[in-house]
This record gives structure tokens, C-alpha cells and sequence, in this order.
């Protein structure tokens, strides 16, 4: 056997893997090519796509071996390279994937025998090659990673053997869910009674709470807990979902009431505590009544001196307390670190980005002239409702506040609409407002412009704190497979918490006062839903917020940051212009004049008087002039502009997945159903609606004509012309009058929509195929059987997309 022409995997197959074994490892302790990261979604125009290959920039990144001292707690990496590398060739992609496993072991090998790095920095030398035969033993790694974690007693070294909770169905926590919750119960285990995780918004807080409290409770470590909350929703969702295993031991206080025979209780702040005595329902527990306090969103108070339920954590002082926010630290007051103490743990936006667990993002920015350089009113100036305007300048921190511009909130719900129609107008968008009265003007603005909202009204809906209409919508409008509402105006109430996974556009119209809340409302759009074709999310900024709290540590960079200039379509550019654009010239803006005026309701201001809001009808609002950018893979800043279309990197695309016409033809023909291609194009990021906006007429245009006419240069028929070709030809002579009839049905539904009609059984449901009897009775009783019918849709799909008869000379 020449060892040197061996690949990686037999490296690993015939070297690596019986060192393990030979070393006492067990086969369940080790695991093989674990792959722990999904691969980062790239953004190209419209364009999205996963990168699946491990060995691309950005791809999935997979460890040779991953061996476990107990299952869920990572001790060792392994890099694999074939024998004609060194033996130390893969140390620092082994050292890479150990930091971010948390493991303190990281070995390289090719198959001569093995490169150890041990990262506690508790042996000499830390860097060691070993023989095939000296692979470490678990009996002597186990103690080294004790002592690197600082367990030194038995109960501690217990609790962090305890076993995570699994239900059977094979999930597992993602690396990172892995990492917080070893990190968690090792701090707890050590007797720290602050701990503070950060992990931005998406990336399952809430399923790690239950993890580390499942853990502590099962040890016997915390009997009784207190997991705080302040959304009733939040609360649902959690006993519902990722609580549900609690069962019966779990409780949530309501009414008021307090039960004391409950060992994990469930909590909004506003339940039990108030500035009133009577509100005050924890003091009834005794103070030592809980072992752990889980302060779920701790950045909205629990770490405020003049919180009125930091009185709760004070009273509960002798728990454990952890907390769990998605916002690093405040600008103003870093109140979660003097609170807790620095964060054991820290997974950012930006990381989740890089790991393919959340959505990139774009950027719009649009700046009114008006927002660019202030209002001022002329001298006796009169509102609609007849009342004298002040006369001083108004400013962005005005608008909506105590002076609405009504031509600035149509231009708003303008443009909001403008890029919804031009890319998805089933897209759920929220649009947050400066208050109720500001969500309802642009509900009603938005109303006026979208012809399917003048009968449905669900298509637009105001939810908010105090609308109980509203607020009913608000399960229907995070429910993935509810298609209403489709747009929610609100203020503060979808800020966070609110998981709405499939959340595509986010227009910031809200003056937003920290960086906290900024991340919040952001994080309303940063789940990733490949099954709903969410692979990214837009940001549309009329406020500057996206300046103010820019964040790139934390954050990452935007994909695309697109400032549209007065006269530009509001959705981001293709491909590039000429460059040497600068940077846009708008007056700086300030944080400080932003005001901390955080009403629901905008009736009132701070002291409960009520607040002047001059509306002014007559001003008209426009653009103001900007520039748009975007942000390649390598992070060069590149000029764009939009008039050019898709075409060609659409071309690039179909090439790359189809190869040459022939190729195409041969795989379009040999598909048995041709929405497997469809889906196979959505994957690599050309669903059949971007390959539509690829050309004029593309609307009128099947997927196999786009993509000859796009990729292949073919001239395109339009859906009815093939329609019309079939029926010139006798294609349907052999059938009865009523199987006849149901092809001819479904020869226009292709005209009509296209190929994906004619395949789903399901249009057989729908008018006119009703008239013929159930879709069981028109496939057996009309054709013979399922499989009659499935041969006849497929012999009318190739005769759609039989070539045109050449005319005999």
C-alpha cells in the first residue's frame, strides 16, 4: 500500500481512527467529519445562496474527529491531511475549530502519527508530536480539562457531568448552544452567583436557558427556578416549546396568585411586581425560596438601579442569577456588565452570520430632504387643525413626535410599498413608528397604496400595546404558514421577543434612543428560514439609526448598504457603476437630541401632560440626494447603481448549474416532475421569481424558457404560445371526452401559471377540475389510476415543450 496516495478519508480510516481505538477511546466517545457550522448564505443582488462546499470561503466548516469526555462536552479536535503533508499540516485548522468547540485538545495527523497542542497550557511542551501508539487517553485528559476549568470538588465535577436533556429525536444543541451551557453550568458549578451569556437575537437563548436549567434541576443542584420574562408571548412560547419537557413541575404565575408547590415557575415582571405593595407578589415567597433567577432579555431593566423589578432580583439576592441578553453593553450605562460581571460567553450577530445559522442583511438608507436639513415653518403658520405651529427648526427627532409631516409618512409608505412590489408583496415587513398614533397614519398610508388591502384587511394590520384587534393578529402574523397579516406597523410591542422567523423587511421610521433597542428591533429579522426562502433580510432606515448604532464587532457588516438618490427605484442595485461616488453629505446626527420619550400612545409627554402635536398637511417631502454601496465577500466597498438588470448575473448562475444547452435540455427532459428543477434553481439562489424579473416580459414566460432564453440565448415562447401549439396537434385524441376535458383544464392552468399548476395534484381540487368529481375520482375513475394519470401529465408536458414542427418545404 502506497500510504502517499492515499485520500484524507482513508488517512483517517486506516490510521486515525484505530490509534483512537487502540487508546481505549470507546466508539460512541469519538465521532467522525462533524460538521458544525451550516456554511454562510452569500448575497448577490437578489440573488441567495448557501455555500455548501467545505472547502469554499465561507463554507461549512466539518472536523475530522471530535472526541467527547461525556457526550456534549467536546475534548479534543482532530484535523486529518493526507501523508504527503507534514504531521503538523492541519494544527491551525484543528486549533481553530477547538477555540471555537471550546475543547482544549487540538491534534493534526497524516497517518505517520500525530501533532498535540495542548491549549490549558498545563503540560510541557505544549506543542508535542506523538506516535500512532501514544494517542492521549481519555484518563489522562479528562483531569487536565478539570483543572483547566478550575473543578476542583466532586460536586462540581458531578454537575458538569450531568447529562443534557434529550427527547429522542436526534436534536442536538448547535456548537455555540453547546459551548453556553457547559460555560454556564461550570461557572455555576464553581459557586459564581452573576453570570451573564450574550447571544444575539436567533440564535436559541431560550432552548440553552432550558438546557442549563434542566441540567441544574436534574442534578439537584437548583430545585426550585424562576425563569423572568416581560412578554406574555415570550412566556407561551416558552412553556409551550422549549419548556414543554417540565411538565407538570411547571407553573406560570398569573392573576396575581402565588402557588408554592411548583418547582419551575414562569414569570412576567409586570405579573409580580408594581410600584404599589400590593403588586409586589414575590415578596409572599420566602426570599430563599428559589435557587436560580434566569433574567430572560436582561438588558431592559434588571440591571437598572432604579428598575422597579431590580427590587425582585434584590429580594431574591441569595440565588443564582443568570442573564440573557442579545445586546453586549449599553453606550449610556453599562449596566449588564456592572450588574453580572463580563459575559462568560459571547456568540455576536457577526458570528452567526459567518456560521450560516442567521441572515445577512442589507441596508437601505433613505434620507428625506426634510429629515437631511430640517423644517422650518414660516411665521404664523397654521396646522390642519388650525392650531399656530412654533416656529423653530424640526428635525428627524421631531417627526412623528410633536410635528407630523403627512407627506412625509406617504412617502414612507411609498417607498415601504415601492420595494415590497418590486421584490415580494407576500413579504412580512414590520414597520416600526415613533407611536400608535404614527403605526396607525402609516397603516392607513399603506392601506391607500396596496390594491389587495382594500379587501383584505388583514393585509395591513396596526399592532401595537393598547389595539386588542391588533394585538390578535400578532400570532397569525409569526406563524410561518399564515399567510396574513402580511405588513405590521407598530411601536414598541414587536420589539423584541417576538419570534417571527420569516420577517424579510424591517423599516425603521422610529426614533431609537439606545443601542439596545436597536439590536432588538434588528433582531426581528436575522432568522433564517431556507423552507420559506428566507436567506436574507432588509433593512430600510429612515431615521439614520443604522449609522447611529453601527456595530461592526458585534453586527458584522452589512451585505449591501443602498442609498437611493431621488430619482432611483427603492430596491438595491445589480451591478456596479462607474465608481468615485464619496461619501453622502448629511448633517451629523446627533444622539443626544434623540429624547428618551418611550409612550406607547404619543398623547402625552414625560410628566403626563398632554403633548402637543402640531400636523401639518401642506409640506411636501422628497428625497434626498445619496449614494448606494455594497460590501463584497472580501469586504471591498463597491458603487452601484440599479438600471442594470439581473440578466447577467443570473447567466453566470444558470451556466454554473446546468453547463452547456444540451446539458439543460437532457436534464429538463429526463426530470420526472419539472419542479424538482424549479427547486434545485431556488437552492442555488434563482427561484422562478428572480429569473422573472430577469427579463421584460418574464411574467409571461415558463421556467424552461427563462432559463434557455437567460443562460442559453434561445428565443423565448410565452406560456399561452406553448399552450396554443399543443392545441393545434392531436395530442389528447387517445382520451375520453371527460379526461379529454380535464387536460385541456389543465393546458390552461400552464398558460396561466406554469408548469409547478399542472404538477401539484392539488389543482385537481380547484375550479373547474371540481366539476369532474374528487381528485381521487378524476384519477381513477376518469384516467384508470394514479399512475395513468401522472403518464398522461407528463406526455402533456412533452408535448409543451416539444420543439415547433419545421414547415416542409
Amino acid at each position: 500500500m502506497d500510504k502517499y496516495q492515499l485520500s484524507e478519508r482513508d488517512i483517517c480510516t486506516k490510521f486515525i481512527a484505530p490509534a483512537i481505538l487502540q487508546a481505549g477511546w470507546l466508539q460512541e466517545q469519538f465521532r467522525e467529519e462533524v460538521q458544525f457550522t451550516d456554511g454562510r448564505v452569500m448575497v448577490r443582488s437578489k440573488l441567495a445562496a448557501r455555500i455548501r462546499n467545505p472547502e469554499a470561503k465561507g463554507g461549512p466548516k466539518r472536523a475530522d474527529f471530535v472526541l467527547y469526555a461525556k457526550p456534549n462536552l467536546p475534548i479534543a479536535v482532530v484535523e486529518a491531511k493526507q501523508a504527503r503533508f507534514s504531521i503538523g499540516h492541519g494544527m491551525q485548522q484543528a486549533l481553530a475549530y477547538a477555540e471555537m468547540l471550546d475543547a482544549p485538545f487540538a491534534m493534526s495527523s497524516n497517518g505517520d502519527g500525530f501533532l498535540l497542542h495542548d491549549r490549558t497550557g498545563l503540560t510541557q511542551p505544549v506543542e508535542r508530536a506523538l506516535s500512532l501508539a501514544e494517542f492521549p487517553k481519555l484518563d489522562d485528559l479528562w483531569p487536565l480539562y478539570q483543572q483547566w476549568k478550575g473543578l476542583v470538588e466532586a460536586d462540581a465535577v458531578k454537575l458538569v457531568e450531568q447529562p443534557f436533556h434529550t427527547d429522542g429525536s436526534g436534536k442536538e444543541p448547535r456548537y455555540y448552544q453547546r459551548v453556553a451551557i457547559n460555560r454556564a453550568i461550570e461557572a455555576i458549578a464553581k459557586g459564581q452567583q452573576r453570570v451573564l451569556l450574550v447571544m444575539a437575537t436567533g440564535t436559541g437563548k431560550t432552548y440553552t436557558a432550558f438546557q442549563i436549567i434542566w441540567r441544574l434541576w436534574k442534578a439537584k443542584a437548583k430545585r426550585r427556578i424562576l425563569f423572568l420574562a416581560d412578554r406574555n408571548i415570550l412566556i407561551d412560547q416558552t412553556m409551550q416549546q422549549d419548556f414543554a419537557p417540565f411538565g407538570e413541575v411547571m407553573h406560570k404565575v398569573t392573576n396575581r396568585t402565588i402557588k408554592k408547590n411548583y418547582e419551575i415557575y414562569l414569570a412576567l415582571y409586570q405579573a409580580v411586581t408594581g410600584k404599589e405593595e400590593w403588586k409586589q407578589i414575590y415578596r409572599q415567597f420566602p426570599a430563599d425560596f428559589f435557587d436560580l433567577v434566569v433574567i430572560d432579555e436582561c438588558h431592559r431593566g434588571s440591571a437598572a438601579d432604579d428598575s422597579a423589578w431590580r427590587e425582585v432580583l434584590d429580594y431574591f439576592s441569595a440565588a443564582t442569577h443568570l442573564g440573557l441578553t442579545a445586546t453586549p453593553k449599553e453606550t449610556k450605562e453599562v449596566s449588564n456588565i456592572t450588574y453580572f460581571g463580563d459575559p462568560i460567553y459571547i456568540y455576536s450577530l457577526k458570528q452567526g452570520i459567518e456560521d450560516g445559522f442567521l441572515a445577512p442583511y442589507k441596508v437601505i438608507r433613505i434620507a428625506t430632504d426634510v429629515d437631511a436639513l430640517g423644517y422650518t415653518p414660516e411665521k404664523g403658520k397654521h396646522d390642519k387643525h388650525g392650531r399656530e405651529v412654533e416656529q423653530r427648526q424640526y428635525n428627524t427627532r421631531d417627526f412623528d413626535r410633536t410635528l407630523v409631516l403627512e407627506k412625509r409618512t406617504k412617502l414612507v409608505a411609498s417607498k415601504v410599498w415601492e420595494y415590497l412590489k418590486a421584490t415580494d408583496p407576500m413579504a412580512k415587513t414590520i414597520v416600526f413608528c415613533d407611536d400608535q398614533d404614527h403605526a396607525e397614519r402609516m397603516r392607513q398610508e399603506l392601506v391607500k397604496l396596496i390594491p389587495a388591502a382594500a379587501h383584505n384587511r388583514r393585509y395591513v394590520m396596526r399592532i401595537t400595546g393598547e389595539d386588542s384587534e391588533g394585538k390578535a393578529q400578532l400570532s397569525y402574523f409569526i406563524d410561518n404558514d399564515e399567510p396574513y397579516p402580511v405588513i405590521a406597523t407598530t411601536s414598541k410591542l414587536l420589539s423584541t421577543g417576538v419570534d417571527a422567523k420569516t420577517c424579510k423587511l424591517i423599516v425603521l421610521d422610529q426614533s431609537i434612543n439606545s443601542m439596545t433597542e436597536f439590536k432588538q428591533i434588528i433582531g426581528r429579522g436575522t432568522r433564517l428560514r431556507e423552507d420559506y426562502h428566507k436567506l436574507y433580510f432588509t433593512i430600510m432606515d429612515f431615521k439614520g439609526a443604522t449609522r447611529l448604532f453601527a456595530d461592526p464587532d458585534f453586527d458584522g457588516d452589512p451585505v449591501m448598504i443602498y442609498e437611493p438618490k431621488p430619482d432611483d427605484p427603492v430596491v438595491p442595485p445589480d451591478e456596479p457603476p462607474p465608481t468615485g461616488i464619496g461619501e453622502p453629505e448629511l448633517p451629523p446626527y446627533d444622539p443626544t437630541s434623540l429624547g428618551d420619550d418611550n409612550l406607547q400612545g404619543g398623547d402625552t409627554g414625560g410628566g403626563g401632560e398632554p403633548r402637543i402635536k402640531y400636523v401639518i398637511d401642506d409640506v411636501n417631502v422628497r428625497i434626498a440626494v445619496e449614494r448606494s454601496q455594497y460590501l463584497d465577500a472580501d469586504g471591498k466597498l463597491i458603487t452601484e447603481d440599479y438600471r442594470v438588470l439581473l440578466k447577467d448575473e443570473i447567466r453566470k448562475a444558470l451556466q454554473v448549474q446546468f453547463g452547456s444547452l444540451t446539458d439543460f435540455l437532457r436534464r429538463w427532459n429526463e426530470a420526472d416532475r419539472k419542479q424538482a428543477v424549479l427547486e434545485a434553481l431556488a437552492e442555488h439562489g434563482v427561484p422562478l421569481d428572480v429569473l422573472q424579473q430577469a427579463v421584460p416580459n418574464g411574467a409571461e414566460l415558463d421556467a424552461f424558457d427563462l432559463v434557455a432564453h437567460v443562460a442559453f440565448d434561445q428565443k423565448p415562447l410565452t406560456r399561452r404560445e406553448r399552450a396554443n401549439q399543443v392545441k393545434k396537434r392531436d395530442v389528447f385524441g387517445k382520451y375520453g371526452n371527460q379526461a379529454r376535458a380535464v387536460l385541456e383544464a389543465l393546458l390552461e392552468k400552464f398558460a396561466d401559471h406554469g408548469v409547478q399548476d399542472i404538477e401539484d395534484a392539488k389543482v385537481l381540487e380547484l375550479p373547474p377540475f371540481d366539476q369532474f368529481g374528487s381528485k381521487t375520482q378524476i384519477r381513477r375513475g376518469l384516467f384508470g389510476s394514479v399512475e395513468n394519470y401522472t403518464q398522461a401529465v407528463q406526455e402533456l408536458e412533452r408535448a409543451l415543450y416539444e420543439p415547433p414542427q419545421q414547415k416542409q418545404a
